[in-house]
């Protein structure tokens, strides 16, 4: 009756759900997979070339991608470099349209020709301060805010520029609203002072005096070594003043 009991048991252990373990246990199963193996590759040879090609498309193009960005950044910041040369001469339309000497095709063709690159993408930026310069604000707004630079310094200073745009325009809600942005992005005590001092004057012009004072309060507790210190000292002043009268 034991060696019956101990049979039953066996078979029980080796059951279906162990099947898988077989195939580690046994060499005679683990050929049997392998063989297995072989048949699906050969008769589904195509389908496994397919896949090895298809891969090598993949890598192929993620490769060429990177050499075009690169090559294609190349390209645009030797067109980029005369292009700022004339911007910094206030040479503006020269700078926007190229010259005549085919020294550059000029910032617009370089945005266009060379979009998505850094070369291509800081182009917008220079029109951008090129359009604001030649007073067409609306313009100047477009192409800065279609701008998105990775450095932190940078993107202040755009959003300081749109706020001049609207600023240009009267527009004092939304250059406000850009100030404050071009405050508190990655505040930093060189350029940050500025930029509140810039929104400070427009709270006032927007009959904000109390946030005004705020503002200029910020400037003189937080960043005492900053040239705007003494100015803001002075504004404050005048604005306790008056809101101390009302």
């Amino acid at each position: 009756m034991a060696k019956n009991l101990k049979t039953d048991t066996t078979k029980n252990v080796t059951s279906k759900d162990d099947a898988g373990m077989q195939i580690f246990e046994s060499a005679e199963a683990l050929q049997q997979g392998l063989s297995k193996t072989e048949e699906f590759a050969k008769s589904n040879q195509k389908l496994v070339m397919g896949a090895g090609i298809g891969l090598l498309v993949v890598i192929a193009g993620v490769l060429f991608f990177q050499w075009n960005s690169e090559s294609k950044n190349a390209k645009a910041q030797k067109e980029l470099f005369p292009a700022q040369f004339y911007f910094e001469k206030d040479s503006v339309k020269k700078a926007l349209a190229g010259d005549n000497s085919n020294t550059t095709i000029g910032l617009e063709a370089i945005a266009d020709e060379f979009g998505g690159s850094k070369g291509g993408d800081l182009a917008k930026f220079y029109i951008g301060v090129a359009k604001l310069k030649e007073g067409k604000f609306d313009e100047a707004i477009e192409k800065l805010e279609s701008f998105s630079p990775n450095d932190l310094l940078l993107q202040a200073r755009v959003y300081s520029l749109i706020g001049d745009a609207y600023m240009e325009k009267n527009d004092l809600g939304n250059a406000i609203s850009f100030y404050k942005k071009a405050s508190d992005y990655n505040a930093n005590e060189f350029f940050t002072p500025a930029y509140m001092a810039k929104l400070a004057l427009a709270q006032e012009l927007n009959k904000d005096l109390s946030g005004a004072a705020d503002t200029y309060k910020r400037i003189i507790d937080e960043f005492e070594e900053s040239s705007e210190k003494a100015n803001a000292q002075k504004k404050l002043a005048k604005l306790e003043q008056i809101l101390g009268k009302k």
